[in-house]
This record gives structure tokens, C-alpha cells and sequence, in this order.
């Protein structure tokens, strides 16, 4: 069974910087596709950063020049270090996964963590 577990959100002054965490645990050989998604209170959840395995990267022009995602294959482990944070970065930040080998078995559906906070106010 793939569980992702996120850390490092939090509370920030505008301006500040927080590094978001997410590992994927269980048998798993290779992921493709890793990532953030956000959601904002009364908002649809959105795309913030997606890297795959071969090391592409894109992201929401939103947050284009400030946030920057990277990932450790060997574990399994992608981050999103958000720099320059302004209140509307405010949301819950869920790490993404699909395109999972695991166990001899290909997974396409995607697989979420829980969801990790980032508050950004003075």
C-alpha cells in the first residue's frame, strides 16, 4: 500500500519562506510523476508544481520565479521550497503521485497525502 506523508507547513510572515516535504512510502520500484496541488478555502484545488522522474518540472504561473520543486528519486521524496510568500499562497498543499511501479504492479491513478497547511499573514 503507497502512503504519502507531507511536512513542513506552517504560519509565515509575507515575504517569508517555507520548504514542504513529502514521502512516499511502501514496496514502490518508481514514480513518475510527483507533485503539489493547493487548495484555498472556497476554491477548486490547483496545480502548484509537478516534477516527473526524468526531471521536467512545470508550474502554475502563480507561482513561476518564487517556488521551486525538486525531488529524490532514491527516496522516493519530492519538496516544494516556496520563497517571496504572499497571503493569496494561503491554501492546503497536498503532495501528488502517479504513474507508481510497485510490487511488480503498474498504479495510474494518482495517490494524495493528507494535506499540509501554509498560512501566510502578518
Amino acid at each position: 500500500q503507497v502512503q504519502l506523508v507531507e511536512s513542513g507547513g506552517g504560519l509565515v510572515q509575507p515575504g517569508g519562506s517555507l520548504r514542504l516535504s513529502c514521502a512516499a512510502s511502501g514496496s514502490i520500484s518508481s514514480i513518475n510523476v510527483m507533485g503539489w496541488y493547493r487548495q484555498a478555502p472556497g476554491k477548486q484545488r490547483e496545480l502548484a508544481a509537478v516534477h516527473t522522474r526524468t526531471g521536467s518540472t512545470n508550474y502554475a504561473d502563480s507561482v513561476k520565479g518564487r517556488f521551486t520543486i525538486s525531488r529524490d528519486n532514491a527516496k522516493n521524496t519530492v519538496y516544494l521550497q516556496m520563497n517571496s510568500l504572499k497571503p493569496e499562497d494561503t491554501a492546503v498543499y497536498f503532495c501528488y503521485a502517479a504513474g507508481i511501479s510497485s510490487g511488480g504492479e503498474f498504479y495510474g491513478n494518482p495517490y494524495w497525502g493528507q494535506g499540509t497547511q501554509v498560512t501566510v499573514s502578518s
